[in-house]
């Protein structure tokens, strides 16, 4: 199965993500999908939740951000979108993330998070006002502690200053060159990559317990009333 929806504690990843979605005021998410497709649309026909889902398919995959560039048509009119990556389990608060977005003007608002090895993650310098100074993936001296983790918070800007390629990487390709143009945003709460067996384990004896449950059972690209979902 993909990795969205591994079952923590009895309950797939993307259904909590939903609910997140859900309690953020989430109106539609986009959820793109690749391998292990069929799994997705089961799972999304059998949801009863407000929030509408809308998935893409990609029979080659375009990459975290092609997956955002290709999809512009489903914005709408929204001014701000979230954007996830679903093989995240998250118990953060992340109405903080958008009251601290609201306050600036950029492009983009980046969740971190203070990494025990930042040489394995995108990590962050950032100013006194929280706007990033510089990006670094996988750096091998790194500047700081302070990981993206994975959870962005977007205006309609961003699509102007994307590369003009079809597959292209938010960590690679599109972040290094946001310096002045984005901010980051220090995430209050649980945050785990469940991407490894080992993580996964963790998962399941930590949650909810160490999560703090912030948000209910029960996710996004389109606004704060709207959502992607990189899965």
């Amino acid at each position: 199965m993909p990795k969205c929806l591994v079952q923590i504690q009895g309950v797939p990843l993307l259904s909590i993500w939903l609910s997140i979605c859900r309690q953020l005021g989430i109106r539609d998410v986009l959820i793109n999908t690749h391998r292990f497709a069929r799994e997705v649309q089961e799972w999304a026909q059998q949801q009863k939740s407000t929030v509408r889902i809308h998935l893409f398919h990609e029979e080659t995959l375009l990459g975290s951000a092609g997956t955002i560039a290709a999809n512009r048509d489903f914005i709408g009119g929204d001014d701000d979108f979230f954007i996830f990556y679903a093989d995240n389990l998250v118990g953060a608060n992340l109405e903080a993330l958008k009251t601290f977005h609201l306050r600036h003007a950029g492009v983009l608002t980046i969740a971190l998070f203070h990494a025990t090895k930042p040489q394995d993650c995108g990590i962050v310098t950032l100013d006194e006002s929280g706007r990033i100074t510089g990006f670094e993936e996988k750096p091998s001296h790194p500047g700081s502690d302070l990981a993206n983790a994975g959870i962005y918070l977007a205006r309609r800007g961003l699509f102007d200053l994307l590369p003009r390629r079809p597959v292209m990487d938010f960590g690679k390709d599109v972040i290094p060159g946001l310096a002045g143009y984005a901010w980051g945003c220090l995430l209050d709460g649980y945050l785990l990559d469940i991407g490894t067996p080992e993580n996964y384990e963790r998962a399941l004896a930590e949650w909810p317990i160490a999560g703090g449950h912030h948000y209910s059972r029960e996710l996004a690209f389109g606004g704060p009333s709207s959502g992607v979902q990189n899965k």
